[in-house]
């Protein structure tokens, strides 16, 4: 059993935050039960993990409020797993599993004193305080699994596949994946009473992600989760928040304080997994749509009504007798019918116009991988002239790494790497792209041949070494080169908001530098496309739009991925490696 209680709720009131002039959430409120498991899903930059960092209080928020409601209100302890790994790099992993299970075994301490605390001679009131102390000491031991810790950091170490690792190899020599299935270890063994995590499934292959989905569906506490994986959001979510902009009952300053750039104002919470999402999502946008196009056509002919001839009949009308009398009589009638018609149309123009919704924001919509070009040409060159086949790897192999590997790739092929962590997917798409060198065996590519790689980490180094404040447009132009640029500018390809073009790298999100990292690389799209976990860290529509984008480009693509979704939905070639035998091309 997990670590939590069945008490603790988590309730977010009116948050909301700004990066400098940029709005990320607008007055979000929602609430988390105990046993409930929230997915927090949105388009890259729509604010999740700035949302987490919040709801843990590493975050002051601009606005409002978050409350973790615990029994006896005693202090909460709230566990987040972000970018940033909970331990030093110089520590061992023995030394991470004993700070993770600190609070776990200090509560074990306190019932032992507990407990001898009980024997001492005292009067009635002594011993009604030791009984209540111990009674609250073996609450705290029962709702941590203390009895049971040493046999959950032993299967929850196997349960992530990190157990075979020796326990006093430090942590910075760990791979990124390790690090972040070790993070993900300590995040659970520490035992918070509530459970907020960003990205739980990357570096985790089917069998961890098996583990994790069941250690969830036993947390007793509240648990909320930003994932891009749609599989494990289908399996873990008993609710989904979607942070992208929604239509609202707004005054017209709060509709222009949402201006489109930002995440919508509150929030849209879904029940149900991702698949009934989908459904849901589809309709409320149309329905959006319609209200927006049905009001903005009802404002203009009430504009029109209110700004026309103010003039009951027609021009030449005249009164039938020219007696003065008549005449004043008429247009006094005239005035009147006119003031009401006018006055009627204003109030419900003015009306309309504090409540309309605000307008659907552009939604990204990925323009897809442009064919395979010459490196100077801005013609697409044919297939034909490209040898076949276009890759050839033989017994290729790594140490420890990646067992012999062989396999052919013609044009246009498409081929899906598969395996448990550990089996060398990414270190086969260092070698295929050239960053590495095999041990054994060798690499061929058709003469001619342009290899382009998209790795896990998107890292864009400046000039010395170091990011530095850079725009994200002067690192597009600095990494593709300034004549692509200006023949494919980076809002062509629809991968990143116009309004973050000019925003320093850094302050990127982490789904948003890898939309960056994908745009460097298709501006002017290799022969070879070798992607590595594409849809890591990237909205759930951009993951189903690049799905698409493989099936119809029409150059070569070999893709590694964990990403259940894909894999189930993939119709190109496949090559599964296994870490302890040789991989053969299937």
């Amino acid at each position: 059993m997990t670590a939590s209680t069945a008490e603790t709720h988590l309730r977010l009131d009116g948050v909301s935050h700004a990066f400098g002039a940029r709005r990320v959430l607008t007055d979000v409120s929602f609430s988390v039960a105990s046993g409930a498991r929230v997915g927090l899903i949105g388009e890259n930059g729509s604010g999740k993990s700035t949302l987490l960092r919040i709801a843990a209080g590493a975050l002051s928020p601009s606005a409002g409020a978050v409350t973790v409601m615990t029994p006896g209100g005693r202090a909460p302890r709230v566990g987040l797993l972000h970018q940033e790994p909970p331990f030093a790099g110089a520590a061992t992993i023995r030394d991470a599993l004993a700070a993770a299970t600190a609070p776990v075994r200090a509560a074990t301490l306190r019932l032992d004193r507990a407990s001898e605390a009980l024997a001492l001679p005292g009067d009635a009131r002594e011993t009604r305080a030791r009984e209540g102390a111990y009674s609250e000491a073996l609450d705290d031991v029962e709702r941590l699994g203390a009895w049971e810790l040493e046999t959950r950091v032993e299967q929850t170490l196997a349960g992530l596949g990190i157990s075979e690792i020796p326990r006093d190899r430090a942590t910075a020599e760990l791979s990124g994946g390790q690090r972040a299935r070790l993070s993900l270890a300590w995040t659970l063994l520490n035992s918070p009473d509530v459970l907020l995590l960003d990205e739980p499934t990357n570096h985790l292959d089917d069998r961890a992600t098996a583990y994790v989905v069941f250690t969830l569906s036993r947390w007793r506490g509240p648990v909320m989760f930003a994932s891009h994986d749609r599989a494990f959001l289908d399996e873990a979510a008993t609710s989904l928040v979607d942070l992208d902009p929604a239509p609202r009952q707004h005054s017209v300053a709060a509709a222009l304080a949402q201006d489109g750039t930002g995440s919508g104002i509150g929030v849209t919470r879904f029940t149900g997994g991702y698949s009934e999402y989908l459904a849901a999502r589809s309709l409320a946008r149309k329905r959006w749509e319609a209200q927006y196009a049905a009001e903005q056509a009802e404002l203009r002919r009430l504009r029109a009504s209110v700004g026309s001839n103010q003039i009951v009949g027609h021009e030449e009308w005249k009164p039938r007798t020219e007696s003065r009398i008549a005449t004043k009589f008429y247009a006094d009638r005239n005035a009147r019918v006119v003031a009401r018609r006018v006055n009627d149309a204003r109030s419900r123009l003015d009306e309309l116009a504090v409540r309309q919704v605000a307008q659907p924001p552009r939604e990204l919509t990925f323009a897809g991988f442009g064919a395979p070009s010459a490196p100077n040409a801005a013609e697409p060159i044919p297939a034909a002239p490209i040898p076949e086949p276009v890759v050839a790897a033989v017994g290729i192999s790594v140490a420890g790494r990646l067992a012999p590997t062989t396999l052919t790739l013609r044009v246009g092929e498409k081929l899906l790497i598969t395996g448990a962590n550990g089996a060398g997917k990414s270190t086969l798409l260092a070698v295929l792209a050239r960053l590495r060198s095999p041990d054994t065996g060798a690499v061929h590519l058709a003469p001619g041949t342009r290899v382009g790689i998209l790795e896990q980490d998107s890292t864009f180094a400046g000039p010395h070494g170091s990011g530095g404040d850079r725009s994200v447009a002067e690192v597009y132009a600095e990494a593709v080169g300034l004549k692509i640029a200006e023949a494919v500018p980076l809002s062509a390809l629809r991968l990143l908001a116009a309004r973050d073009e000019a925003v320093p790298v850094e302050t990127l999100s982490v789904g948003q530098r890898r939309r960056l990292a994908l745009a460097t690389l298709i501006a002017d799209p290799p022969d070879v496309l070798l992607l590595d976990e594409p849809t890591n860290h990237l909205s759930l529509s951009l993951a189903d739009a690049i799905e698409r984008a493989v099936t119809n480009f029409p150059g070569t693509v070999v893709l590694a991925s964990h990403d259940r979704w894909l894999r189930e939905r993939w119709r190109g070639r496949r090559l599964e490696l296994g870490p302890a035998q040789t991989s053969e091309n299937t």
